[in-house]
């Protein structure tokens, strides 16, 4: 074997490689509310509509320029952004440190479960809305469209190790895969998790291992 033939075998080795390895862009999402449209009226007035601020990566949903004061008894949180569109249900996405600055405990949970979850008072221009319960941690998590997922031998709920680079690199356990060809891949933390890994938006990180489906919060 000559030289220029083992070179192509090495290049092709290497391109191989590179293929199978599946880099994920980071996310970053700091506190924000998803409204149900009664809650939104009561909020801001009746018949009222998110205004678009800007799109976010996945396809259909948007920053609205709209935002609400998120308040307890122990402290309030100014200007938390409201993402449209509109939901079935009001959820508020906070880090652990804002729940520090409200003082409540919001458990970690997959959005959308938010049974005995932590109560907040929304303060919007028109009123007020008491949520008995929907003040959550996100379960980071990673959108990933299907044919992706076939391709890496993934499926929608299975739990994975991710690995990121950079001075202040480290592994983040139980991350939950969410597949869908709705979806853009992106992978979701909160800013507490990419202070601690020195993530902003756009950097990528590897998937590293598959692992066992973990019990869910009920």
């Amino acid at each position: 074997m000559n030289r220029q033939d083992l070179r192509k075998i090495v290049e092709e080795v290497v391109k191989n490689y590179i293929e199978d390895i599946l880099l994920v862009p980071v996310g970053v999402s700091n506190r924000h509310i998803h409204l149900k449209q009664e809650d939104l009226e009561t909020l801001f007035g009746k018949g009222y509509q998110l205004t678009r601020y800007k799109d976010l990566k996945q396809p259909g949903e948007f920053a609205a320029q709209e935002t609400l004061e998120v308040k307890t008894q122990k402290g309030s949180l100014k200007r938390v952004r409201i993402l449209g569109p509109i939901r079935n249900h009001t959820q508020v996405e906070l880090s652990l440190t804002d729940g520090y600055t409200l003082g409540i405990n919001p458990p970690i949970r997959e959005s959308g479960n938010i049974q005995h979850s932590s109560s907040v008072t929304l303060v919007g221009p028109k009123g007020e809305v008491i949520l008995p319960k929907g003040a959550i941690a996100a379960y980071r998590h990673i959108h990933m469209p299907e044919d992706i997922a076939q391709k890496h031998g993934l499926t929608n709920g299975q739990i994975v190790q991710v690995e990121t680079t950079g001075p202040r690199a480290l592994i983040f356990k139980d991350v939950m895969l969410r597949v869908s060809d709705k979806y853009a891949l992106e992978m979701h933390i909160d800013v507490d998790e990419a202070n601690a890994a020195n993530l902003k938006n756009g950097d990528r990180v590897r998937i590293r291992e598959i692992l066992p489906p973990i019990q869910k919060t009920k």
